[in-house]
């Protein structure tokens, strides 16, 4: 008998936090910590993306992986099978919504594990498109502690807005 297909479930830390922006760029920060022009805040999801190999713009938020000898994944399962099991089982099948939103399939020898994870932010948690693309933390260390350890894994972190300014 086969086995039944679990629900899709990305793996996610909520934050309350906030986007914001400059020169086109975009860094998430505890809402404690964002000024009074930020894009977006609020209570916000963040889930994590794995890019294309050789299309690094495109990145899937995988939800469900199905392995060729039947298993399947979801959550933090589906998560660690990707980033330290999966270059055994190429084949695998990766299910889930692209940075774009659009729901997808990908096989796992078509992602790029070596490209940096991508970390995307929705203002709620049912939603698919992204509402942010940050490309850095905005946090000072004393903030470190309350933050998810996957985020200041994936995001470098800088403790200003005048610091991460100064990086460009």
């Amino acid at each position: 008998m086969p086995k039944a297909i679990p629900p899709r479930q990305p793996i996610s830390d909520t934050l309350d936090g906030a986007i914001v922006g400059i020169g086109g760029l975009q860094a998430l920060t505890p809402r404690a910590f964002a000024p009074d022009n930020a894009l977006l805040n609020g209570l916000l999801t963040v889930r994590y993306a794995v890019r294309f190999l050789g299309k690094p713009h495109l990145s899937i938020v995988p939800e469900l992986v199905a392995v060729d000898y039947g298993d399947m994944f979801v959550g933090e399962e589906a998560w660690d099978f990707i980033l330290n099991k999966s270059n055994l089982y190429p084949r695998a099948e990766v299910f889930g919504h692209l940075n774009s939103g659009q729901d997808e399939m990908m096989y796992v020898k078509h992602l790029d594990l070596v490209q940096p994870i991508e970390v995307l932010v929705y203002a709620k948690p049912a939603d698919t498109v992204p509402a942010g693309r940050p490309i850095a933390l905005i946090a000072p260390e004393a903030a470190t502690a309350t933050l998810p350890p996957r985020l200041l894994q994936h995001l470098p972190r800088f403790a200003t807005l005048a610091d991460w300014q100064d990086s460009f």
